[in-house]
C-alpha cells in the first residue's frame, strides 16, 4: 500500500481521464495528494473521480482540451487563486499522431501532434512555473518516449514532438537549477495502453506490463528528497538516460 507521503500536497495531472494518466492519479491520491485530474472527457473523469473518493482522496475535475492554450493559461489562475501554489506538475497527455511517411502527413494531423505533445506542455511550463516555485519542493515531470532517441521511419511527427520535449524540459531543469523545484522525464516503454494498441494493433496486450509498475519510480520523481533534475528515466532499462 502506499505511504500517505503526498498529504496535504497538490498535483496536477494530464491526460487524466485513462491509461497511464489515469493510473497516476489514483495513486497520487492514494499517496495523500489533492488531485487536479485534467482531461477531455467529463465522464471519465468522473469515474476518477469515484475511484479517488472511494481510496479516500479527493480531485479536482478539470475537463480541458490542452490545444485550449489561454484554458491553461487560466487553470494556471485557477489553481494560485484556490491554492496559492502547486506541488507536482505530471505532463502526461499526448496523442500518436499519423504513422506513415513523413512528407504523407497532413498539415492539420500534423500540427495537433506538436500542438498536444509540445506547445501545450510548454503552456503549462509557462503557467505552472511561478506555482511550483511557491511550493517547499516543488516537482515536475513529463512522460516521453523511445521514439524520441530511436529514430525509425514511419513516426516522425511523433518521435519529433518527443525529442523536442526533452529538450524543452532539460532546458527548463538548467533554468531552475537555483531553485528547489526539479524537473525531469519518464519512459515507460511499451505498457499495457490505448496509445501502444494504436500503434501496435497486432501487438498481444497480455504480454504487455498494465501502467502501474511505474509508481515506485513517479513516488521518487515527485518527491521532497529528489535531488536529480533535467534526466531521463528509462523504465524498460531501469536506468537513467545520459
Amino acid at each position: 500500500m502506499t505511504e500517505k507521503i503526498l498529504s496535504d500536497r497538490i498535483a496536477l495531472v494530464t491526460g487524466a481521464s485513462r491509461g497511464i494518466g489515469y493510473t497516476l492519479a489514483k495513486e497520487l491520491a492514494r499517496a495523500g495528494a489533492h488531485v487536479v485530474a485534467v482531461a477531455r472527457t467529463q465522464g471519465a473523469l468522473e469515474e476518477l473521480d469515484d475511484e479517488i473518493r472511494t481510496l479516500g482522496g479527493s480531485a479536482t475535475l478539470v475537463p480541458l482540451d490542452l490545444t485550449d492554450l489561454e484554458g491553461i493559461d487560466r487553470l494556471g489562475g485557477a489553481l494560485w487563486e484556490r491554492f496559492g501554489r502547486l506541488d507536482v506538475l505530471i505532463g502526461n497527455a499526448g496523442i500518436l499522431g499519423p504513422v506513415g511517411p513523413l512528407s504523407h502527413a497532413g498539415p492539420k494531423d500534423f500540427e495537433k501532434v506538436i500542438a498536444v505533445n509540445i506547445v501545450a506542455n510548454w503552456r503549462l511550463v509557462r503557467s505552472m512555473e511561478p506555482l511550483l516555485k511557491l511550493a517547499p519542493a516543488g516537482r515536475a515531470v513529463f512522460l516521453t518516449s523511445g521514439a524520441a532517441r530511436r529514430i525509425r521511419p514511419f513516426w516522425g511527427p511523433y518521435a519529433m514532438s518527443k525529442a523536442a520535449l526533452e529538450a524543452m524540459v532539460a532546458t527548463w531543469a538548467m533554468e531552475l537549477e537555483i531553485t528547489p523545484v526539479k524537473v525531469n522525464l519518464i519512459n515507460p516503454g511499451p505498457l499495457r495502453t490505448k496509445m501502444r494498441a494504436q500503434a501496435m494493433p497486432g501487438e498481444d496486450a497480455e504480454t504487455l506490463d498494465r501502467p502501474i509498475v511505474l509508481v515506485p519510480k513517479l513516488m521518487e520523481l515527485v518527491s521532497p528528497a529528489l535531488e536529480i533534475s533535467g534526466r531521463v528515466w528509462d523504465h524498460p532499462t531501469q536506468s537513467w538516460l545520459s
